[in-house]
């Protein structure tokens, strides 16, 4: 059974759909279908509702007769990053610390998706309370790499051709850094644009949803249908980008793969009509960096207190020692930290503004790592996680040595559309230069 959502894309298909050539059942069947054929090699998924239910539930959420009104989501199928409650399914927040029964109510994003006309099949493989003890799942588009974390199943369900839409999450850049690594579009909204309620919280100052889908614009009508603020792209105008890239950052140089995708993003984005603009990035962001650590830590050791009390020798080490360290945050370091964020968040935004309509960075630091071992690095991720900027890891290049390498297109906080429309921009750019060159 082929991977039917490398063959199609999710506003194809709810083309499909509108013009009677295909249903929605049918869909689901032969996303079932796919899922059972590729999974065992993938190790996206955790659990995955029944045949009949999904149907059922895909025939009821596209409309009938009755009502001819097909809602947004078309009864298309989606994944839910297994640390997300559910009714219907299990969550085990990829820990065996916690029995494998549902949640007795559905995370509020759950009620979201239903009543936009999605379908919940299943729940997709996250590393162990979403921290960096990776899960199991393998990387579609480099095999011998790391799909990163902590939303991995989600990322690589997409890839892999399985789902047209996943649900993730990201705390530092669980959203961002699977998508680039898998060679995906990954969407992390404003942050409050989408509920978290029912997440298992690893810190909730900056834990945000996030959505994964082939194309911008499947991943745009995915948000919009779920938190209609953000808008559809195709009710925007197009406009001549001005588009910021930082000529260096305070955490990291950037690597050849890194260095690479900016100059040929830049580049053909500017053949495109964008302005490319090189920017210094304020010194506060700096200070920054360094108040998401501070703020995670202190957040984190709180939020999985039962867990270390109840069995602390069930977590890995790689978390429990976090946890302890985490431990010495001081109320007063947490306390600061958070003044400062607050301080800062409309200066950024106000130099922001000034500068450019987006900014441009790698949305990884490099390609994946080779081997399971590591999830990779967030930091490209943090500062935009902790300031709530909408952000969109745009496919389509690769590094030095071959593996996807994405872009990360950042806009000012509640600009989601905006965005979206830029990041759309640059995939756009992106796929007419590959097409001239082949």
């Amino acid at each position: 059974m082929n991977a039917i959502w490398l063959q199609t894309t999710a506003l194809g298909a709810l083309a499909a759909i509108r013009r009677g050539e295909v249903t929605a059942e049918e869909l689901m069947r032969q996303t079932l279908a796919a899922i059972a054929a590729h999974d065992p090699r993938v190790l996206a998924f955790t659990s995955l509702i029944g045949e009949h239910a999904a149907v059922r539930a895909a025939s009821s959420a596209a409309g009938s007769s009755a009502n001819p009104v097909t809602p947004l989501l078309g009864g298309l199928p989606i994944g839910l990053k297994d640390i997300i409650d559910t009714t219907e399914l299990p969550t085990a927040y990829g820990s065996a610390l916690h029995p494998l029964v549902p949640a007795r109510v559905d995370a509020a994003l759950v009620g979201v998706i239903e009543r936009a006309g999605g379908v919940v099949v299943g729940k997709t493989a996250t590393t162990e309370f979403a921290f960096l003890n990776p899960a199991p799942t393998r990387n579609p588009a480099a095999w011998d790499r790391t799909p990163g974390g902590s939303s991995a199943g989600s990322a690589a369900a997409v890839a892999a051709g399985l789902l047209p839409w996943a649900v993730g999450s990201q705390t530092g850049g669980s959203t961002i850094r699977p998508a680039s690594y898998c060679g995906v579009v990954g969407f992390k909204p404003t942050f409050g644009q989408l509920p978290i309620n029912g997440f298992k919280p690893f810190s909730w100052s900056l834990d945000t949803a996030g959505l994964f889908a082939r194309t911008v614009g499947d991943v745009a009508w995915l948000g919009q249908a779920l938190s209609p603020s953000l808008q559809v792209i195709e009710r925007m105008i197009p406009k001549p980008w001005v588009v910021g890239v930082p000529v260096s950052y305070p955490w990291a140089d950037c690597s050849p793969s890194a260095a690479l995708a900016i100059e040929t993003a830049s580049r053909i984005w500017a053949s495109a009509g964008a302005t490319i603009k090189p920017i210094e990035l304020p010194a506060m962001v700096a200070e920054l960096f360094e108040a998401h650590g501070v703020i995670q830590g202190w957040e984190a050791a709180r939020a999985l207190r039962p867990e270390m009390q109840r069995n602390a020798q069930g977590l890995s080490s790689i978390l429990r020692d976090y946890l302890v360290e985490s431990e010495t945050v001081t109320d007063e370091a947490y306390a600061t930290a958070q003044a400062l964020t607050q301080r800062c968040r409309p200066a950024l935004a106000d130099w922001f503004k000034s500068q450019c309509d987006v900014w441009l960075t790698p949305s990884a630091p490099d390609e994946a790592p080779l081997g399971l071992g590591s999830t990779g690095s967030s930091n490209f991720n943090r500062v935009w996680t902790l300031f709530g900027n909408p952000c969109v890891s745009v496919p389509g290049l690769r590094g030095v040595s071959g593996a996807p390498m994405g872009l990360q297109v950042i806009g000012p906080p509640g600009a989601d559309g905006l965005t979206l429309q830029a990041a759309q921009s640059l995939e756009s750019a992106l796929a007419s230069a590959s097409a001239s060159a082949s």
